[in-house]
């Protein structure tokens, strides 16, 4: 559904994005993920035919950006980061009005508008000035433009940012539903969010694509070393650590801050570990016959992949790119 082919965009002589290709496949949904800068907001506007490409080719839905830019947006919806909104319209009104903006007649604006307001869950703001709403309420109405016109493809850049845990929750649920029925490309600096939603993940920086893959594929590639949980009972912290810390295929070995202080009151004489080993050598087995030597129980060995954090910082850290 939309196809990225060696395209640049410059701004004056500054390039944002270089030389970068992908696809999303109808169905998917795709996370784009890069620091602050890095081009995301900028290729998503040349995908959504906002601004054209310096270099290269973009297509959605096999119509190209730049010479059939309305084509390319009768079939895609986009949620900015910061949402165009008429503050002293109603819900409805605004919604109406982006209805007609975009070609819908009156008879599918009314047919459609009441399905988009439930599914986003303000039927009891309908009325009220968009002013009014709430943050989170803003956001549900910005996702309620983009979907109205029931585009084949959803673009969304941030579309969590500054509202409440909570509705973060509601609104993760709602992108999830969403993604059921259309092709999505969600940016977003949340990253358990992309973790959660999406199956596969865009990683660019300075302009250019750093990774394309599933989250757990991308682990594979870039672990240096096998993670493990491990919970062992009757054993003092820094005798466990000393003793994984022996063993030759060990990197290293450190009590688990992961675990929540309710966790630690509620089990006082298990202790949570986090040990490091080296990758591909089948480590866990000396680990648990250290532990069973030393007298100590083992309640869990738990194989941990890496983190979408981890990944995120393996790419896009300055000392690991110049590895």
């Amino acid at each position: 559904m939309i196809k990225i082919e060696h395209m640049s965009k410059s701004y004056g002589p500054y390039p944002a994005v270089i030389d970068i290709s992908f696809e999303v496949l109808k169905g998917e949904i795709v996370g784009f993920l890069g620091p602050n800068g890095a081009g995301k907001t900028t290729t998503m506007r040349v995908v959504t035919g906002y601004t054209p490409p310096t270099q290269g080719d973009v297509t959605v839905g096999g119509y190209d950006v730049v010479s059939h830019s309305l084509d390319v947006r009768r079939h895609i919806g986009y949620l900015p980061e910061t949402v165009p909104l008429y503050l002293d319209m109603t819900v409805t009104d605004y919604l109406t009005y982006m209805g007609e903006i975009r070609g819908m007649n009156k008879s599918w604006v009314k047919e459609r508008l009441p399905k988009v307001i439930d599914m986003v869950k303000l039927g009891e703001y309908r009325n009220t000035l968009v002013g009014r709403l709430s943050k989170g309420y803003r956001q549900r109405v910005g996702i309620s433009q983009a979907i109205l016109h029931e585009p084949d493809v959803l673009v969304m850049d941030e579309p969590t940012i500054g509202i409440d845990p909570i509705q973060v929750v509601e609104t993760r649920e709602l992108i999830s539903n969403l993604g059921e029925e259309h092709t999505m490309l969600l940016s977003s600096h949340i990253l358990p969010e992309v973790s959660a939603i999406c199956k596969r993940v865009l990683v660019i920086n300075d302009g250019r694509i750093v990774a394309d893959d599933k989250p757990d594929d991308l682990s594979e590639k870039l672990q240096h070393a096998e993670r493990i949980e491990i919970s062992v009972r009757g054993a003092e912290a820094p005798a466990f650590i000393n003793a994984m810390r022996d063993i030759s295929d060990v990197v290293d070995a450190r009590s688990d801050q992961r675990a929540s202080v309710l966790q630690r009151s509620e089990r006082e004489d298990f202790l949570p570990f986090i040990v490091d080993a080296r990758p591909n050598v089948m480590a866990t087995e000396t680990i648990a016959k250290t532990i069973i030597n030393n007298g100590w129980g083992l309640t869990n060995l738990t194989p941990l992949p890496m983190t979408l954090e981890e990944i995120f910082l393996e790419l896009t850290t300055e000392e690991n790119l110049g590895e």
